[in-house]
């Protein structure tokens, strides 16, 4: 597996000295990971980059390690298909969740597709965690799926089941992954963590 070496990120790079998420700065970090992947931004269409390019904290004031980048490419009820581009630093975790059904569309079902780095993801199959990989100390109370599989650059996998708690965390080199999905509702997100905010 391709190791690219990536900075090691504080949370005070992110945030104010009030504490405010500082949105530009998170996306200066993701646009770094994709130089040093060698993914190819178009720039061309730097017009989606600037409208539909987004980064969070889910509301939790520790980006480091509970956060994630993303651009939604398409999101079509009418066609129920999903395409979304996922970015992850080293070690940077989407929060444990599941996605329910809506009065818009059914439970969404999803595969990832790691294009750059890899991904650590969770749910209820696979193997024991792999030795060296970290639990945010921020979501312990928050975290109830710990089978794990990792996944590299090139190879894809499929959510078990619909409906079933899941989260996704940013391997050595971080990860740029592709997700193929049904039509995404955020009206169905379930999140483990009551006080998430997306």
């Amino acid at each position: 597996m391709k190791t690219v070496k990536i900075p090691k990120y504080k949370n005070t790079d992110f945030y104010d000295s009030n504490g405010k998420f500082l949105p530009e700065k998170a996306k200066a970090a993701y646009f770094d990971l994709m130089k040093r992947h060698g993914y190819d931004l178009h720039l061309e269409h730097a017009k989606k980059w600037a409208t539909d390019f987004w980064v969070t904290d889910f509301g939790l004031g520790d980006f480091v390690n509970v956060g994630m980048g993303g651009v939604f490419w398409v999101n079509l009820q009418e066609h129920n298909y999903f395409a979304h581009e996922i970015y992850l630093l080293p070690g940077q975790m989407i929060v444990e969740h599941a996605h329910e059904a809506t009065d818009k569309a059914k439970p969404k079902m999803e595969s990832w597709h790691p294009r750059h780095g890899s991904v650590y993801c969770f749910g209820e199959t696979g193997g024991e965690i792999p030795p060296g990989v970290v639990l945010p100390k921020s979501q312990e109370n928050f975290i109830t799926v710990k089978k794990c599989t990792e996944v590299a650059a090139g190879d894809i996998l499929t959510l078990n089941r619909v409906t079933a708690k899941h989260f996704m965390m940013g391997g050595p080199s971080g990860g740029i992954v592709s997700e193929y999905a049904s039509f995404h509702d955020n009206a169905g997100l379930r999140f483990t963590n009551p006080g998430v905010k997306f």
